[in-house]
């Protein structure tokens, strides 16, 4: 089986992580420190905080801004479901955005005519590490007084208009899941710009604790003393996991390189292929991509994906649009709200792609799909090319 995604993890990667095993820290300390202010030089200097994982970083992002009961955040359909769980933990409402029919990011048209006087954020999911628009988002956000923040859970190391992701939005998320651009086994970050924002997200991703002595309010205290002002969580990185994550940074730009070399072979190699379309690359973005996202016929795609698998091709579906989950369902989100994202994923498969991946299994998956799309291009109807 060729699996769908694997992790690149190299000798001087483990050797790291067992340095830090035999020395003083194995929970966040001097490593995070690093981490952090190696990952803040791919977000344009935006400082980071490091969180334990890409949902954890959603939390902190959403605990940042301030969101609670009453708000509404917008999202995107497309994508996973920790984009609109985390907010709905905090008592927001999400309002779904639908989708351009091309990049399944989300909609800029979509978003204006999502917000209403309860609107308090705009959430952009950079889809398979594809930038949404977020020039025209930010307009949006500062034309209404909303807070703009970007899910890049896909997309680090991916620059918009020659600007890094991380860059762009008030606050960035960020997940290093195995499967991802980097990885720290499990992990995320925020980066954030605002000061006041930054310090609540670091507070809020350690438990709340307020150790800065002159915000202390209890103040006959000792030198040991630290006390909360609100209610966090432990969404600690350890230094074990930090390093690693260090070491992978320094070869994300070799990450990123074989990842658009494959996604060009894929291009190259299923041009024409009939009833099938490619990801699409606007002109002034320059992704780190993630997935390699195909669209087959919707009265195909189970048929074609079962029988991918069959032949050894580890293939995945990214993602049953939010709303559809049981859980939206059970609190009054109906089908058919977001029909491009629905038409989007009806079709959708992600192919395999992760560094290692050869240009020799490329042409074995090629060849099965292409095959596989011969026997079943006739069922369901075809997607228009983007």
């Amino acid at each position: 089986m060729i699996p769908y995604g694997r992790h690149d993890v190299d000798e001087a990667d483990i050797a790291a992580v067992v340095e830090v095993l035999r020395g003083d820290w194995l929970t966040t300390g001097p490593a995070v420190e690093q981490f952090e202010e190696d990952l803040k030089a791919w977000t344009g200097g935006v400082p980071v905080v490091a969180v334990s994982s890409g949902t954890a970083a959603l939390h902190t992002a959403y605990a940042a801004a301030g969101i609670g009961p009453g708000d509404e955040v917008i999202t995107p359909p497309i994508t996973f479901i920790a984009t609109q769980a985390t907010a709905v933990m905090l008592g927001a409402t999400i309002v779904f955005a639908d989708v351009q029919a091309d990049t399944a990011n989300i909609d800029p048209a979509a978003v204006e005519a999502a917000i209403t006087s309860r609107t308090k954020a705009i959430v952009a999911v950079d889809y398979a590490g594809h930038p949404a628009d977020m020039d025209e988002l930010r307009v949006i956000a500062d034309r209404h007084g909303l807070i703009l923040i970007e899910d890049a859970a896909h997309s680090l190391g991916s620059t918009y208009r020659g600007r890094p992701v991380g860059s762009l939005a008030d606050i960035t998320a960020f997940s290093f899941f195995p499967t991802k651009n980097i990885t720290t086994a499990e992990g995320g970050a925020v980066a954030v710009k605002d000061p006041q924002m930054l310090m609540k997200a670091r507070e809020f991703a350690r438990q709340g604790l307020v150790r800065d002595s002159a915000r202390h309010r209890i103040v006959e205290e000792g030198p040991w003393h630290q006390e909360v002002h609100s209610f966090g969580l432990n969404y600690r990185l350890p230094d074990v996991l930090a390093v690693l994550g260090s070491r992978q940074l320094d070869r994300l730009c070799e990450f990123k390189a074989r990842r658009a070399a494959i996604k060009a072979y894929y291009d190259a190699s299923l041009m024409g292929t009939v009833a099938l379309s490619t990801p699409v690359q606007r002109t002034y973005v320059e992704p780190t991509w993630h997935l390699y996202p195909i669209r087959v016929p919707v009265g195909a795609r189970r048929a074609i994906f079962e029988w991918l698998r069959i032949e050894g091709v580890g293939v995945q579906v990214n993602y049953l649009p939010a709303h559809q989950h049981p859980v939206f369902a059970d609190l009054g989100y109906r089908r058919a709200m977001c029909p491009v994202a629905e038409e989007y994923y009806g079709g959708e498969i992600s192919l395999p792609l992760f560094t290692h991946l050869a240009d020799d299994d490329i042409d074995l998956i090629v060849d099965v799909l292409k095959s596989v799309m011969r026997d079943h291009s006739g069922l369901g109807s075809r997607h228009d090319e983007p």
